[in-house]
């Protein structure tokens, strides 16, 4: 018997809030977090905005010794998981901390130690390189930080799938708890690399837009769409298993009752041009939950704003739901905050949580004119506010990595 599992702490870290209540008040407002990059010059690029996050300060968030030993992604990790922590009133000391675990990933970790050690390489010799230049750069250690700050003793992982990267590691939480490892997971993802080899490779791949406009640069689904927009920041939520909840008066914020996870199995940026990668994830999701596409209510799309991936996962959705898809709402929250990359799927995940609570679909923000091709209800001009009880949530990364997760409503 697999057990229940369900929501009881969310911490965010984004583009347009450094904590939940200040992130979800301007999605609803429909606040766009994209900028100028401050990080770097970008005179010699082609790309000058991104979507960086904003007045973080790390030491308020923890303590200063610790912030100095973590580059921002592993800081975004904690100060995210900290505030899910207090928000789900869990005391580890309280707990057997071997059944509470970590599972945050990232997707490319930092890249800005790597810029910095090799510099010095170049100019002053490797003996000069940082000591900590590693245990900075690797990404596994946002979740290492996270453990260490919490005092979670258990199971403690980091998958990392590029942009799939926070779905499928809240989808291993899942697992975990359903079949017993553990009883609480940290889970999540997070992401710092707007920094100019980050700028430079994404650029050279194409996969970035050269618009300088930020309310017309993440435009998921548009028939303008030119490519993507990067941000930064974490999502990590508390997942928990569903009795251990109950008998400590946790608030539940949601159940999570399915996972699917695929791969393309080809090509290594371009999801498959049918959508049949990312649909069956969808499908395995629904199917695992045990509901039928037409009692989806909304889809929060991966939506990055390039051409192939809003274009395949629309059809993906359309072979997923079947005659449903027309009446389901999709949205992409990268209209508003660009992408997370391996933050993506923790930030959505998020969003969808607090869609369930408030009846609250938020628009996709800067699209005006979908594409021609891309022919569903993407929340376009409005937002929608309607009953929300199943929830499905999409996150494709490089590689063919596809990962769908199934949130409803909790009902007791």
């Amino acid at each position: 018997m697999k057990r229940r599992v369900v929501v009881t702490g969310l911490g965010a870290v984004t583009p347009i809030g450094n904590t939940v209540e200040e992130f979800w008040n301007n999605i609803k407002k429909g606040t766009v977090g994209i900028g100028e990059i401050t990080k770097f010059d970008t005179t010699d690029y082609k790309v000058k905005i991104a979507a960086e996050v904003k007045d973080f300060v790390a030491k308020e968030r923890m303590d200063f010794k610790s912030a100095k030993r973590m580059e921002p992604f592993s800081q975004y990790a904690v100060a995210a998981a900290k505030e899910a922590y207090e928000d789900a009133g869990l005391d580890i000391s309280k707990e057997d901390p071997y059944r509470a675990g970590v599972i945050i990933g990232s997707g490319i970790g930092s890249l800005q130690e790597v810029e910095k050690d090799y510099e010095k390489i170049l100019t002053k010799g490797p003996s000069k390189v940082n000591p900590l230049m590693v245990p900075l750069m690797i990404s596994n250690m946002a979740a290492g930080n996270v453990s260490i700050q919490l005092g979670f003793k258990g199971k403690c992982t980091n998958v990392v799938t590029a942009c799939a990267t926070g779905t499928n590691c809240i989808g291993d939480g899942l697992r975990a708890i359903q079949y017993g490892d553990a009883d609480i997971i940290a889970a999540g993802g997070t992401e710092s690399c707007i920094c100019p080899t980050g700028v430079a490779g994404f650029t050279s791949l194409t996969a970035l837009t050269t618009s300088d406009d930020p309310l017309r640069a993440s435009i998921p689904f548009d028939k303008d769409r030119s490519g993507f927009v990067l941000g930064e920041g974490a999502g990590v939520v508390i997942l928990e298993e569903l009795e251990h909840a109950k008998k400590r008066g946790a608030k539940i914020y949601a159940e999570v009752t399915g996972y699917g996870a695929t791969g393309d199995a080809y090509h290594i940026t371009s999801p498959a041009e049918d959508g049949s990668g990312a649909a069956k994830a969808m499908e395995l999701a629904m199917e695992e939950g045990g509901i039928q596409p037409s009692q989806v209510d909304y889809i929060n799309a991966h939506g990055t704003s390039t051409h192939h991936n809003d274009l395949f996962e629309t059809r993906a959705i359309k072979l997923a739901l079947g005659d449903a898809a027309k009446d389901v709402v999709v949205n992409s929250t990268k209209s508003m905050i660009g992408h997370l990359l391996g933050a993506a799927g923790g930030v959505e995940f998020i969003v969808c949580v607090k869609s369930i609570q408030d009846g609250f679909i938020h628009q996709t923000m800067g699209t005006r004119e979908a594409d021609e091709e891309c022919d569903l209800n993407y929340a376009i001009g409005a937002p929608v506010e309607k009953d929300v009880n199943y929830v499905l949530t999409n996150s494709l990364g490089f590689g063919g990595h596809n990962a769908t997760l199934l949130l409803k409503k909790y009902e007791g």
